[in-house]
């Protein structure tokens, strides 16, 4: 139900922001300033596109937790699309997912109410999470298979 909601009330707001702003600035005023934003929102949502994926890049060089590069590229995707539907109130939502800031503050909100358990990268499967960076102090020995003398079956490997 809210989701019609917001296919009704999206309309009816810009609506009411074309017709006030239009009859403060008049109509090519009103027409220019929406095609300028979204020719300014395009050309932005390029560049944080492009950043958004080096960052995923990075990410998952590294073997990282890709989802926080991935939200933001989603989030930049959404701006491009609000960007290019004409209209006051959705450019100026779309120019502010757009900010790195706003963004990080919606992955945060985000962030708090999922928990990623793991997630795989190359085959390799990670533990995503605050307890993912660590580190285990093991000790070794290396073994020569010619050298180090048959003891016997363990008993794992019987059929």
């Amino acid at each position: 139900m809210w989701l019609f909601a917001v296919f009704v009330a999206i309309p009816i707001i810009e609506i009411a922001l074309f017709i006030q702003v239009g009859g403060l600035i008049g109509l090519w005023p009103t027409l220019a300033i929406v095609v300028l934003t979204a020719i300014l929102g395009t050309w932005l949502m390029r560049q944080q596109g492009l950043r958004a994926l080096n960052d995923l890049r990075m990410s998952l060089n590294d073997l990282r937790d890709p989802t926080e590069p991935l939200a933001h590229g989603a989030m930049i995707l959404f701006a491009g699309a609000l960007l290019l539907t004409p209209g006051f109130f959705t450019d100026a939502t779309g120019l502010l997912l757009l900010v790195p800031p706003v963004r990080s503050a919606i992955y945060a909100y985000i962030r708090n109410r999922i928990q990623l358990q793991s997630f795989t990268v190359q085959g390799t499967a990670r533990r995503a999470g605050p307890d993912s960076a660590t580190i285990t102090d093991v000790e070794y020995r290396e073994v020569d298979p010619e050298t180090e003398q048959k003891r016997g079956d363990s008993g794992w490997t019987r059929h």
